[in-house]
């Protein structure tokens, strides 16, 4: 699966389209001409005619079959600084499943003829800017037609994955090791919900061992933890309140009835733009729940109703109406420092209004200050890097469309180049201009 424990996932979990891969489905047309051609100049023996071979004086190009040429090709990305590596395994499995040739409607399977070394997902590779300085994450040799068109899905799955991964590594660093919550799925198609999971998973392990951290991962939809056995979670939605006329509080009321206990009671309180006024309802009526069953010697019941935390999501577009107005929209609008810090401090103050039995003093202070503050709408690492600057009481951030985000510093595209040809049982340096062969002391030999 990983770096974390050398194992490898297959095709039981990534389940390809193996024939229609076979075919070229997925493959840009240029390889699969390419393909076609050679494997027809193989069928004919067509020897190379040329007159100006790069080659080495010593070397002729005589009787090389120019159908059956043998390759050494290296993939690798050049997104700035350091990349997290994820969809090596899904590659890896797209070469031993879709290796080979058509002979007439039968698939020759040739895999086991390539030598293959490769990094395990959740390595990393760094890049300084120089294109003759890239660090491979896989490595093959073997004959070109045979594995041709299989360099467009090989890259698109160490394109996606590493740049989803790396990212969340990023905001994972900005966030200081508070947990990240991978909201990102209802900003792509759904088919790409597991890879991304998988990703985001590869990059909090990574964190962990990095950071000696101890987060644990957080999905929003099963699929992103089919690879890795993980299940979606959350709470309530906007639609929610307003199934229940807009009272956040009745729905949290109704959501802590009938839900497991297992789902954290996170109540969303920007509905009617006010956070504060919102917390306040919510956190009194759960508590109010929760100390009426503790007496009714019902703890287990009680627990029910314990307030995990609330989630402030107040649009850009709007200034909540708890914040006074400063004239700066960067500090009136959306989920600001200011309304954040105004939240945790009406939470940690909400008891002492509270008419409550003398034993239940404390206990009502402990509840409302064991309430965390979870913030989304509009997170990126700039942004939370702002917020922990400034040392706003956030306990968890919520991320959406910024994972996925694929501009400048973030661009992960992976490249795949032949740098080797095999002439004569003599592998020989065949790179173009600007590229050369390169090592990785990581990558280790498949089969």
């Amino acid at each position: 699966m990983s770096i974390f424990d050398g194992q490898r996932l297959d095709n039981r979990t990534f389940k390809l389209d193996i024939e229609r891969m076979r075919r070229g489905w997925y493959s840009d047309k240029y390889f699969v001409n390419i393909a076609v051609m050679l494997n027809e100049l193989s069928r004919r023996k067509y020897l190379y005619r040329g007159d100006k071979p790069n080659l080495p004086p010593h070397m002729a190009p005589n009787d090389l079959l120019v159908g059956d040429i043998e390759v050494e090709m290296q993939w690798f990305t050049r997104r700035p600084g350091t990349t997290i590596v994820v969809g090596v395994d899904k590659a890896l499995t797209m070469l031993k499943h879709c290796t080979g040739y058509w002979d007439g409607d039968h698939f020759v399977d040739t895999h086991e003829q390539l030598e293959v070394w490769a990094v395990h997902d959740g390595a990393l590779v760094h890049y300084n800017g120089d294109p003759l300085n890239i660090t491979p994450v896989m490595r093959v040799r073997g004959r070109y037609r045979d594995f041709a068109m299989l360099e467009t899905p090989t890259l698109g799955i160490l394109t996606r994955a590493s740049r989803v991964a790396t990212n969340v590594y990023e905001t994972l660093i900005a966030a200081r090791g508070k947990p990240v919550l991978f909201f990102p799925a209802r900003f792509d198609v759904h088919e790409v919900q597991a890879a991304d999971g998988y990703a985001y998973n590869i990059a909090v392990q990574r964190f962990n061992m990095d950071y000696a951290s101890t987060l644990g991962p957080f999905v929003s939809t099963d699929a992103q933890g089919d690879w890795w056995g993980g299940y979606g979670g959350g709470t309530i939605a906007h639609a929610a309140i307003a199934s229940f006329l807009g009272d956040t509080a009745e729905a949290m009321l109704a959501f802590s009835e009938v839900l497991p206990k297992s789902i954290p009671r996170i109540a969303l309180v920007d509905f009617n733009n006010d956070c504060v006024g919102d917390s306040l309802r919510v956190c009194r009526k759960m508590f109010d729940r929760y100390r009426a069953l503790i007496e009714e010697g019902k703890p287990d019941e009680a627990e029910r109703y314990r307030l995990y935390g609330v989630r402030l999501d107040t649009s850009g577009s709007l200034r909540d109406i708890s914040v006074p107005p400063l004239g700066d929209p960067d500090l009136d609008l959306g989920v600001n420092p200011r309304l954040v810090f105004l939240v945790r401090q009406a939470l940690d103050n909400a008891a002492e209004t509270w008419d409550v039995p003398p034993e239940w003093v404390e206990r009502a202070r402990e509840y409302c200050r064991g309430v965390k503050i979870v913030v989304s709408g509009g997170f990126n690492p700039d942004k939370i890097r702002r917020f922990e600057k400034l040392g706003v009481p956030v306990d968890i951030y919520a991320v959406g469309s910024s994972l996925f985000n694929n501009h400048g510093p973030t661009v992960t595209d992976f490249t795949a180049d032949v740098v080797r040809v095999k002439v004569h049982g003599e592998w020989v340096d065949m790179a173009k201009v600007g590229r050369r062969p390169r090592d990785n002391p990581e990558m280790e030999r498949v089969w």
